[in-house]
């Protein structure tokens, strides 16, 4: 990897946030004492409120640990597999008979060595989808794998998963569908509910750690014809009870879905967003997720949700992350049909560019064959994915010490580091979000000695942004923030070569 000299123009009041660590991206100082008391998970806003104390608010918005972890992980997997996997289907009706479910080969090792090497850094298992069948043997239906010809009954897809992930250093996550096509008390509303909490209670108590648990809006009628009303917070208090470090993805107020299944996320994404409530008045100000009773589950597949159009007339803000979902094949499921069809790198690395680029996490799913196995196709393509990225995002050069901060025309304040010229077409800029995510419009400009000119230009930045552009050469880089929510906090800035 190659870099040049880096300058970063914060166009703000001051840079005096900025300290910088040798080895490490410019920061600022952990927060502390009476300040810390500014920064915020979510924050109501009063009636009247004017544009400029919401602009004001919106930037102390902070992630909570749980969101912050997630975050970090940037790049995770997921496995759809279960008895569509064995009827060829997407979504399946909950008649299928469990003795459908006999994978060949199941090596929940092998999935966890590929998706690992493919720098992914959690899987998350579709341990019951729409249809209904378990993969675990739970006592609370005989449609899973107890009844399954698979190990003669005694197998559990989900613990063998979550031990291959322990040894691979990957997080688990869970997949558990909310509706359900095989159960009969589907629609007879309270009654599901406790089978529902029934079955989270035997996932979330008998494999460990799980980092997120996932759950999607999906609802139809159940076998007595009845449709059934979900009761959310119930779910919620079973995860927060039993697994108080999981994100919940989708239906909570932890994590979002980016809107599309494309794997791309918007030109602007913005963590700080208005928060649609069933309830003001069941926010629990003291908990440790205020949010949890008052949330309403809504549409959020707008192209804005944070700019400062979108908060002018929020009533609470609050920190909501996307995660943006794609699969590596264009069904979910497994189907020896589409074996010709797996993405190929280079797409892969322009989704990866797109979501975790976009500052998103990118949630790849990479569905086991009816041997129950990563497909060659599949985990060819992933290879040659990590071998781009690496290729272009490896390790640098030992750092060197930054030089100190000056002044430039027109009071915009400087952050410099010593660099070799080189060719470069790729820059990640990371903001501090423990500080907020500030940063509204930007420009990078590429200097020599003679002159600058613009190279690229974009909104957000949030946790990573990764832009392309075309090959310049330079002496040093600028980035100029035109447009930020207080003063911007910088976490990181390199410069980069995409490999071929």
């Amino acid at each position: 990897m190659k870099t040049v000299t880096v300058s970063l123009l914060i166009a703000a009041a001051s840079v005096a946030a900025l300290v910088s660590t040798a080895g490490r991206a410019p920061r600022v100082a952990a927060r502390s004492g009476p300040a810390a008391s500014r920064y915020t998970r979510y924050v109501a806003i009063p009636p009247g409120a004017s544009l400029d104390s919401v602009v004001d608010k919106a930037s102390k918005v902070v992630p909570s640990a749980n969101q912050l972890a997630w975050q970090r992980r940037e790049f995770i997997g997921f496995a759809h597999f279960g008895m569509n996997t064995f009827t060829d289907r997407e979504w399946g009706d909950g008649k299928e008979s469990p003795a459908l479910f006999d994978p060949s080969d199941f090596d929940a090792r092998q999935w966890a060595r590929i998706f690992a090497g493919a720098g992914m850094r959690m899987l998350i298992l579709t341990a019951k989808h729409h249809d209904g069948f378990c993969l675990w043997p739970t006592a609370t239906t005989a449609h899973s794998v107890r009844h399954s010809p698979w190990k003669q009954g005694r197998g559990d897809v989900v613990a063998e998963v979550a031990r291959a992930c322990r040894e691979a250093g990957l997080a688990f996550g869970i997949y558990v569908s909310p509706w359900d096509r095989h159960e009969p008390s589907y629609g007879d509303s309270p009654r599901y509910d406790a089978v529902f909490r029934a079955q989270l209670r035997e996932l979330l108590t008998g494999y460990g750690e799980i980092a997120e648990v996932w759950f999607d809006g999906a609802n139809g009628e159940g076998p007595n014809g009845k449709r059934q009303v979900y009761d959310w917070p119930s779910y919620y208090r079973v995860v927060r009870e039993l697994q108080p470090q999981a994100v919940i993805f989708g239906m909570a107020p932890d994590v979002r879905w980016v809107g599309t299944e494309s794997g791309y996320g918007r030109e602007t994404e913005w963590s700080v967003i208005p928060l649609r409530l069933a309830d003001a008045a069941r926010i629990r100000p003291d908990s440790p997720h205020p949010l949890d009773d008052a949330f309403a589950p809504g549409d959020l597949r707008a192209t804005d949700l944070g700019s400062r159009e979108a908060i002018r007339s929020a009533t609470v803000l609050a920190w909501y992350p996307a995660e943006t979902d794609v699969s590596i094949r264009p069904g979910w499921f497994y189907h020896a049909a589409e074996d010709a069809r797996v993405k190929a790198p280079e797409t892969l690395v322009d989704i990866y560019l797109s979501s975790v680029g976009r500052n998103g996490v990118l949630l790849l799913n990479v569905p086991p064959d009816r041997r129950g196995r990563i497909a060659d196709a599949d985990a060819g393509s992933l290879a040659g994915l990590r071998r781009i990225l690496d290729r272009t995002f490896g390790p640098s050069a030992p750092p060197r010490a930054p030089a100190p901060a000056r002044r430039l025309a027109g009071a915009l304040a400087s952050y410099e580091v010593a660099a070799p010229t080189a060719d470069f077409n790729v820059a990640v800029l990371q903001e501090d979000i423990e500080q907020g995510q500030r940063v509204e419009a930007f420009r990078l400009e590429a200097c020599t000695e003679a002159a600058c000119r613009e190279i690229a230009r974009a909104t957000t930045i949030g946790y990573k942004r990764i832009l392309r552009f075309a090959p310049a050469r330079a002496e040093r880089v600028r980035l100029i923030v035109e447009q930020a929510r207080g003063t911007p906090v910088l976490a990181g800035f390199s410069l980069h070569t995409l490999a071929p």
